[in-house]
């Protein structure tokens, strides 16, 4: 019986630290994303009453989502989870964070690049068997 709670005790164990994972990921999206809001011009507003949070989580979550104010397109992200607050912009505002997110996913895509070339060249170039045995570097 002790083993069949320790594997229930282990499973328990990696299925929290799979969750966590994820949720950290998440936040770092999320993050990442806050940032982009703020340099593309958005306005960050803390859900700091109870009505607030109310309301603020009823909002769709960590999506850009436009919706009128006073007759104009406004554009809202809402974080109900990370940083309690909603990031409201306008039309001008989304088109930088568009820009803004172009530009870092073609970043991202460049460094990539660069590290499968690299990946490909040193794996392609270094015959490490011609060389005969190397010493391994200490590790301080």
């Amino acid at each position: 019986m002790k083993v069949k709670s320790t594997y229930t005790i282990m499973a328990a164990i990696v299925i929290a630290m799979a969750v966590g994972g994820c949720a950290s990921t998440a936040d770092q999206d999320s993050i990442a994303i806050e940032r982009r809001l703020s340099a593309a011009g958005f306005q960050m507003k803390l859900a700091n009453t109870p009505e607030k949070m109310a309301h603020l989580n009823r909002l769709g979550q960590r999506r850009l989502v436009p919706m009128e104010m006073d007759g104009t397109t406004v554009f809202v992200y809402a974080d109900g989870t990370g940083c309690k607050c909603v990031y409201v912009g306008s039309q001008a505002n989304y088109q930088e964070f568009e820009r803004l997110s172009i530009q870092r996913h073609v970043v991202d895509e460049q460094r990539q690049t660069a590290r499968d070339i690299n990946m490909a060249v040193s794996n392609e170039t270094m015959n490490w068997d011609l060389w005969g045995a190397w010493p391994r570097p200490i590790l301080y």
